[in-house]
């Protein structure tokens, strides 16, 4: 039984960040480094509720999720590529800048302090019937899954295929790997990235929504929890290929569930809490070891 639940818990918690990292995986093969995460998905998650609310429809409410993160995606590109700002203090300020605006609309608009409650909230559906849930071991998490978690490991199925078999694959890693040579060749390198980078915001959107609409139903200041930048190590400890990236999202879920499973035994919650971050700083020190000593072979 413990062992059903914290796998059905490891796949729910592992979808925000899996999607999360497939964008910014995607944006970093075009050569952007992808530190706004973190805002499209409060963004996506905000949008979530309130589209949900008014219409009744948790379709709509994930589109418009997808479509709020692609916008400010949008708009992170346009800062780097045109306006020439850096990535790193642009995605940053970015995530300041939307958490603000986010704050600032829940006051004035909704009188809440950081949390947004709304009537009608529609919660995402499960895709399969009830009695899959007799399934030993697996069945408590296939009686879980719901769309946007099938879409985030079917995209990590297609992704490799499409960054090396596809022409948009090929020009995405032509505007990454060599930006002068591909504007030398005509494929409008800035137009890539911008797509790219549309496309991070999209998917991080749908974390959002996942975050929202999958089981509580309403938005809070720190839903996100740092989401984004765990999805930013684990694209990098991933070497940016999707499926070993999608093995670290996965490991970082578990985490996650064993640590609210911990925290229900009756450790000490903060202490318990701290777990998921500290392989994210374990998983970024292997990394750059790791890169440092391929770099020293090479010289």
């Amino acid at each position: 039984m413990i062992v059903e639940q914290i796998l059905s818990a490891s796949i729910i918690l592992t979808t925000p960040i899996l999607l999360a990292a497939i964008g910014g995986l995607i944006n970093r093969h075009a050569g952007i480094v992808n530190i706004a995460l973190e805002a499209k998905i409060l963004a996506g998650a905000f949008v979530a509720v309130i589209v949900s609310s008014l219409t009744g429809s948790w379709l709509i409410a994930v589109l418009a999720a997808a479509a709020s993160g692609a916008f400010i995606g949008l708009l992170f590109s346009l800062a780097i590529t045109r306006m020439r700002a850096d990535m790193i203090v642009a995605g940053l300020g970015l995530n300041f800048l939307v958490a603000g605006l986010i704050g600032f609309v829940l006051s004035w608009a909704f009188n809440s302090s950081g949390t947004l409650r709304m009537p009608d909230v529609q919660l995402l559906p499960k895709i399969l019937p009830d009695p899959v849930a007799a399934v030993p071991v697996v069945g408590s998490m296939l009686a879980g899954l719901e769309p946007i978690t099938l879409f985030a490991w079917l995209s990590v199925l297609v992704l490799p295929f499409v960054l090396s078999d596809t022409r948009f694959g090929l020009r995405l890693r032509a505007t990454g790997n060599a930006l002068r040579v591909a504007h030398a060749m005509g494929l409008a390198p800035k137009r890539m990235q911008d797509i790219s980078t549309m496309i991070a915001g999209a998917y991080s959107g749908l974390g959002g929504a996942h975050l929202a609409l999958a089981s509580i139903g309403l938005f809070n200041e720190g839903l996100s929890a740092g989401r984004g930048f765990i999805a930013l190590a684990a694209f990098y400890f991933g070497r940016n290929r999707p499926v070993p990236t999608a093995l670290v999202c996965l490991l970082f879920g578990f985490l996650d569930a064993t640590q609210i499973r911990m925290q229900t035994a009756g450790l000490p919650p903060k202490l318990i809490g701290t777990i998921p971050y500290l392989m994210v700083m374990l998983a970024l020190c292997w990394a750059g070891w790791r890169s440092s000593k391929a770099r020293a072979r090479m010289a």
